[in-house]
């Protein structure tokens, strides 16, 4: 009897603290659509028509468009993300012409840090 007791309560337990990460990982998600900044901004106006208001990336006319948040994306370098905004590699089309150096930078920053919560390393 004790031990059934014990693993209904253990059940509980878990389940509980399962609830709290999964909500707390909800809550920590950097929203694009609320945020003020510059870098949400510029990706509003040059990023989201391809990859969702909130980089989860979306399909087009029968391509899947890549999230920018996980997956494929959360494993490139700091320099591959920046030669892939600069140059483009079909299907997505070259920033260089678009955007300055510095806010290609700043889009690698807030596609590594905010949107996949990556730390920044000191150079």
């Amino acid at each position: 009897m004790f031990q059934l007791k014990f693993l209904i309560i253990f059940l509980f337990f878990t389940f509980g603290l399962a609830a709290c990460v999964e909500t707390q990982s909800k809550r920590s998600e950097f929203n694009i659509a609320e945020s003020k900044s510059y870098e949400a901004s510029s990706f509003r106006q040059n990023c989201a028509i391809c990859h969702g208001q909130e980089a989860n990336g979306k399909e087009i006319d029968g391509k899947l468009i890549p999230s920018l948040r996980y997956g494929n994306a959360a494993t490139k370098s700091e320099d591959e993300i920046y030669q892939q905004i600069k140059e483009g590699k079909l299907p997505m089309p070259a920033f260089k012409n678009q955007l300055s150096e510095k806010e290609i930078r700043q889009m690698v920053r807030f596609i590594q840090h905010d949107l996949q919560g990556k730390q920044e390393t000191e150079k």
